[in-house]
């Protein structure tokens, strides 16, 4: 499902002498089954953003179109949205509260008014999706570790199947099992469904792992938009917003510098060891030159 945005701005405590514009003038589209990275250092305003984009903030002036349709033209809209764009915030974990993890993942569907067939097909689905053991279900939401207790409260939200998913810094506090099990699932969960996912994350290690497109904000506006690819190239410029490209990134550049022929687009581990494997058998002593 597409988002755009038209003219949005938002300001907390208007006319009052602590006002912030927090969004100003945002014009932006995300198109429908696309997988993009939302960054910027924090104040920049993407978490203002993205709790337009499922109601819980009304614009301050400006629209969010969801599918073509302004979210918040009426009650009804918007109680349909809430179903349809599914937003997981950072450390999602404290926001479970049933008696067993079956019961809290359920939920949202019992909301929806589904049988409990439905229901029960939903909740298995969703503990699929994040990998959470099924022999879980029945136990207590806190009697779970960390990272089981954060895949349960993100199988909540999976579980409504939303046609758009937003997640806020997913990974943060998870050590780098869980973080790659993560987003593993979450890209596994984009390409079979199709929808529409936005990762808000400080790691551009997990952007440039799993997004297509990166969205840059800066003082309440877009500083910059495109592919990985574009967006990433940009290492001045993104140092200038008090950001940075993924470390393996640096590491390149910092080897081409230095002469070896290696490309400037690299910015996963996985991408960087093949470049360095062609790299060897190519020239196994000599640098090689950039070309």
């Amino acid at each position: 499902m597409d988002i755009k945005t038209e003219n949005l701005s938002h300001i907390y405590m208007p006319g009052s002498p602590i006002s912030h514009v927090a969004l100003d003038n945002i014009n932006l589209e995300i198109k429908n089954g696309s997988f993009v990275g939302l960054i910027g250092h924090t104040g920049s305003g993407k978490s203002t953003l993205i709790q337009h984009f499922n109601g819980l903030l009304k614009p301050t002036s400006g629209k969010v179109l969801l599918g073509g349709k302004d979210i918040n033209e009426s009650r009804e809209t918007l109680k349909q949205l809430r179903f349809k764009v599914g937003l997981v915030f950072q450390y999602p974990e404290y926001q479970l509260f049933d008696e067993t993890v079956e019961a809290d993942i359920a939920y949202g569907p019992k909301n929806m008014e589904l049988t409990e067939a439905e229901i029960k097909e939903r909740v298995f689905e969703a503990i699929n999706y994040v990998s959470l053991d099924e022999a879980l279900l029945k136990k207590s939401p806190f009697e779970l570790s960390g990272g089981q207790r954060r895949r349960a409260a993100i199988a909540g939200i999976l579980a409504l199947r939303p046609e758009v998913l937003i997640l806020d810094e997913p990974t943060a506090g998870l050590d780098p099992k869980g973080r790659d099990d993560i987003l593993s699932n979450i890209s596994r969960l984009q390409k079979e469904r199709g929808i529409t996912v936005i990762l808000v994350s400080h790691s551009m290690e997990d952007v440039a792992k799993v997004c297509e497109s990166v969205i840059v904000m800066n003082k309440g506006t877009v500083a910059m938009q495109g592919s990985v690819r574009d967006v990433f190239r940009e290492s001045e410029t993104l140092k200038k917003l008090q950001l940075n490209v993924p470390q393996i990134t640096q590491l390149v550049l910092k080897l081409r510098r230095e002469g070896y022929n290696l490309p400037d687009d690299i910015y996963t581990t996985d991408k960087a060891f093949e470049e360095f494997l062609k790299l060897i058998k190519k020239s196994p002593n000599q640098k090689g030159s950039v070309g």
